[in-house]
């Protein structure tokens, strides 16, 4: 089901009685816990979009950015069974110090598709999500060694959330030949703006990587489709001039995207 056919259930909502506050079909937000917008993810294909970010790893390694990611839409798959909401905690995996946070953004395919083109490609996306693609540093670089991965080093956490907003709520935000809305994204760890970039920013629009995605393979209702880190969205680009460090116990990330809302992680010890 396309998840415009929500929007009826919404808009046509109408409370019994007078005052909305006695209809028991209506709960004060306070007294709810809410998981992720996306409960059971089929798969999620995390793309790799802003150049920004992209130059800088790149640069870090002593190299320059490859001729095919300026053609190429490239992607990995991430796991889907740690999928977490809005303030659900996060921790670094075993053996790991160097917990990031990655800022982004995630679109939810709510219709089965195949072989699309880039400009029918956005039809097939029922909404947006603020997403963080959560990486152990050390385990990442000790993996990307060897030419294969990440593995370890990213599998142990997706925080998506905290609401799914559909196409039509980002509707003028958007210049004519833009691949993007032009909305800002920003991080903050403890209460400090540690990153800032723009949507906009994407060198690949959300239809060109859904199709990159749906090339020869069947995507279905409930695929993700992430973004890549916005540039300057992770502390790997920007720990030294802002936190000074890693992420730790007791630390709060909060990730913003304009019109999409702000999504809260405590950090904690890792369970024994």
């Amino acid at each position: 089901m396309r998840v415009d056919v929500l929007r009826e259930l919404v808009a046509d909502f109408v409370p019994r009685g007078e005052d909305p506050d006695e209809d028991d079909a209506v709960l004060d937000a306070a007294s709810l816990e809410f998981g992720p917008p996306i409960l059971s993810p089929p798969s999620l294909r995390d793309f790799y979009a802003f150049e920004g970010h992209v130059r800088t790893m790149w640069e870090r390694r002593g190299g320059e950015v490859p001729e095919a990611w300026y053609r190429l839409p490239v992607f990995y798959f991430s796991n889907v069974s740690e999928i977490r909401g809005a303030d659900e905690p996060v921790w670094a995996p075993a053996g790991s110090v160097e917990l990031d946070y990655e800022l982004e953004v995630v679109a939810l395919v709510d219709t089965p598709i195949k072989n699309l083109e880039p400009d029918r490609a956005e039809e097939a996306i029922g909404g947006y999500a603020i997403f963080n693609d959560w990486s152990a540093r050390d385990l990442q670089r000790e993996e990307t060694t060897v030419r294969l991965g990440p593995a370890k080093g990213k599998d142990f956490a997706s925080t998506i959330g905290p609401w799914l907003v559909t196409p039509d709520e980002l509707a003028g935000a958007r210049a004519s030949g833009s691949t993007g809305p032009d909305l800002a994204m920003v991080a903050e760890v403890n209460g400090v703006e540690t990153s800032r970039g723009r949507w906009s920013d994407a060198h690949f629009s959300f239809g060109q990587m859904v199709a990159r995605a749906s090339a020869d393979v069947r995507l279905r209702p409930g695929d993700l489709i992430g973004s890549g880190t916005v540039g300057t969205g992770s502390l790997l680009e920007v720990r030294e001039s802002t936190l000074g460090r890693y992420l730790r116990p007791g630390d709060e990330v909060i990730l913003r995207v304009e019109r999409l809302g702000a999504l809260r992680t405590p950090i904690v010890a890792r369970p024994r």
